[in-house]
């Protein structure tokens, strides 16, 4: 054992690997928010390039050496946990930005940077990269391609998969493949970058990207809308969504429970509706044309106002009213005050949302009649985040709980994962929202790419 950690050692140099005490020191956690503790890692791995990234697999794959990727560790399904016999890999240290091509509207990416670097960086050229998340901050680039991140503005420009043109990335056993394409059309065969996109670091480590940009929004229009009826909020979305000519950019839907517990101290935000409704909206409309954009945004919401899709609005007049209602949505933090809690996202076909979250309350409510529900979500790409609180975190509890969240998204053909993936937690799902046929594919897929199964062992399957 220490003589392949002599040989990783030679490869990242020094301080390019870290372990006993050493992660001590770091302070280093193997576990994402809302994980079950784990044993630290035998080792975690720094490499500076993709070359390094490529020695660094050769030499596991030769050992058998188990191999567990990281990005900044803001996963909620225990995706990177890596276990003492295991070595993590974190290209924390692959984190520049290698060019920005204004003619393309393209940028050319290590995968380790941040994702709020990215955002800043592209907006300091004048141009957008519009994949956005609470976590910015700390999420990796690499990260957000492993899982498929998709976020606040999926409505508008899609998920992780549709921000990027092309891929570098390293195979179980070294092999590199780069096809660092900056063009949009490229039919040339299978589209190997789409292997990756999502695939939790199972199939290969994604090292540098070419990702697309976009013309940064001259305008930005907000509004906080109430409603009462389920009805109203697809109805408006619907509204809004072909009103606004195509630049809609978000549409949030907090339920009453999340709003107040969002809206109330010892939370900081002030309440811009009162508490009497059952649904608010945040809805962001971004365009080109600063004056008649917001001209439109007003017609539209007065619009709605007139046929009783919205009850009630308030509509953001600066930079500050709009920072506000997003720390509104993005104060998730909150939840903790219902602790112990568990977290879940999902996805449910808009026609179907309604019935799914009054059968899953009257399920909890039979089963634990003490409990907290708290739903929020991407309701414009029918996305759910379920925040259940039942005063027990036991493994038997939380797996009863599991089971009553994701029970009724079979019969409406949702997803137990929108946005996180599988991981660890949801291995077991997995078959509630896949075929069996397709898990075959999967493994095939898998099997092939990493005959030895030596990279991100345990997840998924």
């Amino acid at each position: 054992m220490s003589e392949m950690l002599d040989e990783l050692e030679q490869i990242v140099g020094d301080n390019g690997m870290l372990h006993g005490d050493r992660l001590e020191e770091r302070g280093f956690s193997a576990s994402e928010p809302f994980s079950t503790p784990s044993v630290h890692p035998l080792a975690l791995l720094r490499p500076r390039s993709t070359s390094e990234v490529s020695e660094l697999l050769k030499l596991c794959h030769r050992l058998n050496q188990p191999v567990v990727p990281h990005g900044g560790l803001t996963g909620l399904v225990e995706g990177t946990t890596a276990n003492q016999g295991e070595v993590a890999i974190t290209l924390e240290r692959m984190n520049k930005i290698e060019e920005i091509d204004i003619e393309s509207r393209t940028m050319t990416v290590q995968a380790g940077v941040p994702l709020q670097v990215v955002q800043e960086q592209a907006d300091a050229a004048g141009m957008l990269f519009p994949l956005d998340l609470g976590a910015r901050g700390t999420a990796t680039i690499g990260g957000n391609v492993s899982t498929n991140a998709g976020g606040n503005r999926v409505i508008r420009y899609g998920m992780m998969r549709d921000q990027i043109l092309g891929m570098e990335v390293v195979l179980a056993d070294g092999t590199i493949i780069s096809s660092m394409n900056k063009i949009i059309k490229n039919n040339t065969g299978y589209d190997l970058k789409q292997f990756f996109i999502g695939a939790e670091g199972t199939l290969g480590i994604v090292t540098r990207l070419v990702l697309r940009l976009r013309p940064k929004p001259l305008s930005q229009d907000m509004a906080f809308i109430a409603v009462n009826d389920f009805t109203q909020v697809t109805s408006f979305l619907n509204h809004v969504d072909s009103a606004l000519g195509g630049t809609l950019s978000a549409f949030e839907v907090l339920w009453n429970d999340y709003y107040k517990l969002v809206t109330t101290e010892p939370a900081t935000s002030k309440p811009p509706l009162s508490h009497d409704y059952n649904y608010y909206i945040l809805v962001e409309a971004m365009g080109g044309d600063p004056a008649g954009d917001a001209e439109r945004f007003i017609t539209v919401l007065s619009s709605a106002l007139e046929a009783g899709l919205i009850n009630d609005a308030v509509i953001a007049q600066s930079q500050a009213d709009r920072n506000a209602m997003w720390a509104i949505r993005d104060d998730v933090g909150q939840v903790f005050r219902n602790a112990p809690i568990f977290t879940f996202d999902v996805s449910v076909a808009l026609n179907q949302m309604e019935s799914y979250v009054e059968d899953l309350q009257v399920s909890l409510n039979r089963h634990w009649p003490e409990n907290s529900c708290m739903i929020f979500g991407h309701l414009g790409d029918g996305n759910l985040h379920v925040i259940v609180g039942v005063g027990d975190s036991s493994k038997e509890t939380k797996t009863r709980v599991e089971q009553v969240v994701y029970e009724g998204l079979i019969e409406r053909k949702g997803s137990v994962s929108a946005e996180h993936g599988i991981g660890v937690q949801k291995k077991d799902y997995l078959s509630w929202s896949r075929s069996e046929a397709e898990i075959s594919v999967m493994r095939s897929i898998k099997q092939a790419l990493d005959p030895k199964g030596i990279l991100n062992p345990g997840k998924i399957f």
